[in-house]
């Protein structure tokens, strides 16, 4: 597979945290050599409005929608080249609205998270982006943030993997919106030998091209402290290498998106270059 790599340090609090700083040390870190890849540059895709919107409740709305169309754009120009797969660091997970807008219908979505990521702008505690993208792009999130209403990828198209059962009312909210017809494979069914089982039987049943977004607090802060909002409960490097590796084998990955690499926790580089071993790792299969 030949990658290019293309940068979008979109940090949806608007008060510049580590994720702005993500690709430039995953950079630093090696990841374009070690996977062979194009570069494919970097977007402004910054957003520095702290503000929460009393529209949509979402904090710096405008950058955001400007951000969301710029990545898109991006994304279909890469995927239209045809000959090489886009890897996108973030950044939050806030690019995954903008990245699959930019994508041709008829995709799946394996989405490896932490957390359910489906707020809306009212129930968001923070008003960020990062709390609500796959809400947004299943078309259960504010409206108003995207060129087009409904779904981006059809809930029943979506597998969310790694998610941490409720801790609180707050977390229970969350969990109770998640869209039934979505295929949730929580944290403790993916670890150790049961992750390659998943991945396998997953990527055996996988019929369409699929989109990967990783959020790297799926991890155990553990193995990987340096995220925003760490999350105890998660899984092992061994695990997300297992779980990946079947759906790069089969051949219908056309894309990957990587989110949450929180710089600023990480100063000397250490949990960046171990990202980039697994990404070369899986990538390379």
């Amino acid at each position: 597979m030949r990658w290019s790599v293309l940068d979008a340090p979109l940090d949806s609090s608007g008060r510049g945290r580590g994720e702005r700083r993500a690709p430039g040390a995953l950079r630093t870190a090696g990841l374009l050599a070690r996977l062979g890849a194009q570069d494919a540059g970097v977007l402004d895709t910054v957003i520095n409005d702290p503000v929460r919107d009393p529209a949509t409740g979402v904090i710096g709305a405008d950058q955001l929608r400007r951000a969301t169309r710029d990545i898109s754009a991006r994304i279909t120009e890469l995927t239209d080249a045809g000959d090489v797969h886009p890897l996108v660091l973030g950044g939050d997970c806030a690019i995954l609205p903008g990245i699959l807008h930019g994508l041709p219908a008829g995709f799946d979505l394996w989405f490896l998270d932490g957390h359910y990521d489906f707020h809306d702008g009212r129930s968001s505690p923070t008003g960020e982006a990062a709390d609500m993208d796959l809400s947004m792009v299943t078309g259960h999130g504010p409206v108003g943030i995207l060129d087009r209403e409904g779904p981006l990828v059809d809930p029943d198209q979506v597998h969310l993997l790694g998610p941490r059962p409720p801790r609180d009312t707050e977390s229970g909210v969350e969990a109770a919106r998640v869209d039934r017809a979505i295929h949730l494979v929580p944290a403790d069914q993916l670890r150790g030998s049961a992750a390659a089982e998943v991945g396998r039987t997953l990527a055996a049943a996988t019929v369409c091209p699929v989109w990967l977004h990783l959020d790297l607090d799926v991890l155990d802060p553990l193995v990987l402290p340096a995220v925003s909002y760490p999350e105890p409960g998660g899984l092992d490097w061994a695990d997300v290498v297992g779980l990946l590796t079947p759906l790069v084998r089969s051949g219908r990955l056309v894309g990957m998106s990587v989110a949450d690499l929180n710089a600023d926790e990480d100063p000397d580089g250490r949990h960046a270059e171990r990202v980039v071993d697994v990404l070369a790792e899986v990538l390379a299969a």
